[in-house]
């Protein structure tokens, strides 16, 4: 693949600079029905656009300021779900007020004492004619208060193994029996919520394929969410980047430092490697083939290298940098007003929110937490892309030679 994107008159590039010459302030409708919210989807979503294309529409809106309509959660990871498995009539109700962020979407998969170990998840679903009646508890569940549904997955046949099952439901969350409690994070944002089902009823129309093949679709969906948290954003695909980091001490008159000049040659060259194994990811994605393990490695990559990106920016800013709204020099500016409207479309609720840079920083650790831990995906990286052996299982006895081993 070539790496550098077209020139200035690649007629692609053209063509969405003349659609945009006649939209300069397009609604998230208008966005939708041209097909740049999902360019890579087929049509009537999408324009089938193959890697190239796809990256000339991203740097053209980039370009002209225009951000795609926000509801990462339906967007990334219920909406490819949907396509997949999702029956006519699903994708027909949820798919367009996916892309049109009409209707927001938060995710209902993690659990109290299910968390890395997702499918030792306890919720069950119990079949009751033409619904299922939900019990249990999910916790971490970004912007759930302000969303309309929920990508819900649940135990529908406990005496199967844990892997088998489990279902994956449609959750609308103005349900009887569905509450929600805040969760503030250390950033003081209420993000996140513990939701709690209590005798829940979920129409039989709303499971996402055939029961018990819940933890198939699950893979598909955090296969997506790792690809959609490992954008050039170093805040889970949003917030600044390297480049813009970078772009800033520039304009201030750049490094004299030379051991901080060259941790700054070092995140640009994290961030170039990620770039390249992204397009590599995307061209997997357009050729027909769902994420699979360089999913993960992208993840494992872009969170470490989100938190290199908010430390260096904090280093960079010297004393200063220990005090709230801190950032580069430079930052008060058009990037932090940006990194603000971000946290405003995720729905963040807090009054006094710190500016992009000082918020990022105090997030930053979750990064290698959220959509799988950094030691999860380590696992899948050394199973399924290094070939080796899965963990030893805890609970089974060591032979005789294998204690020796151990002990020599």
């Amino acid at each position: 693949m070539n790496f550098d994107l077209p020139p200035a008159d690649d007629p692609r590039r053209l063509s969405v600079q003349a659609w945009l010459g006649r939209h300069p302030e397009p609604t998230p409708q208008e966005l939708h029905t041209a097909g740049y919210v999902v360019p890579h989807w087929p049509a009537p979503w999408g324009l089938d656009a193959d890697p190239i294309y796809q990256l000339i529409v991203d740097d053209e809106l980039r370009r002209a300021g225009v951000r795609r309509p926000a509801n990462p959660i339906g967007i990334g990871w219920a909406a490819p779900t949907i396509l997949m498995a999702g029956t006519e009539i699903q994708k027909a109700r949820y798919l367009d007020p996916i892309f049109t962020a009409e209707e927001f979407w938060c995710q209902m998969f993690s659990e109290p004492d299910a968390g890395s170990d997702l499918a030792a998840l306890a919720t069950r679903a119990v079949r009751d004619g033409d619904e299922y009646v939900v019990n249990g508890s999910k916790i971490w569940t970004s912007y759930g208060h302000r969303a309309k549904f929920g990508i819900l997955i649940a135990r529908t046949d406990p005496d199967l193994p844990k892997h088998e099952g489990i279902s994956y439901f449609i959750c609308p969350t103005n349900l009887p029996g569905l509450t929600m409690t805040p969760i503030v994070d250390a950033t003081m944002t209420h993000s996140f919520n513990q939701v709690f089902f209590d005798d829940v009823r979920i129409p039989v129309a709303n499971r996402v394929g055939a029961e018990g093949d819940g933890w198939r679709l699950t893979r598909v969906t955090l296969a997506n969410e790792r690809v959609s948290l490992s954008s050039a954003g170093s805040l889970w695909g949003d917030g600044p980047s390297a480049s813009d980091l970078v772009g800033l001490v520039r304009k201030s008159g750049g490094v004299k430092d030379p051991i901080m000049r060259q941790r700054f040659a070092g995140l640009h060259c994290e961030a170039e490697v990620l770039r390249l194994n992204r397009l590599r990811t995307l061209s997997a994605r357009l050729a027909g083939r769902p994420p699979g393990a360089e999913a993960s490695i992208q993840k494992a990559m872009a969170d470490e290298h989100g938190q290199h990106v908010m430390e260096l920016a904090k280093d960079f800013s010297g004393t200063a940098g220990m005090l709230v709204g801190s950032g580069p020099p430079g930052s008060v500016s058009e990037l932090t007003r940006q990194g603000e409207e971000v946290g405003e479309s995720a729905g963040f609720q807090s009054s006094g929110v710190a500016p992009v840079w000082h918020y990022g920083f105090t997030f930053s650790p979750a990064l290698t937490l959220g959509g799988g831990t950094f030691a999860v995906q380590r696992n899948i990286i050394a199973e399924q892309v290094l070939g080796l052996p899965r963990d030893q299982d805890p609970d089974r006895e060591m032979t005789w030679a294998e204690s020796r081993t151990t002990r020599s």
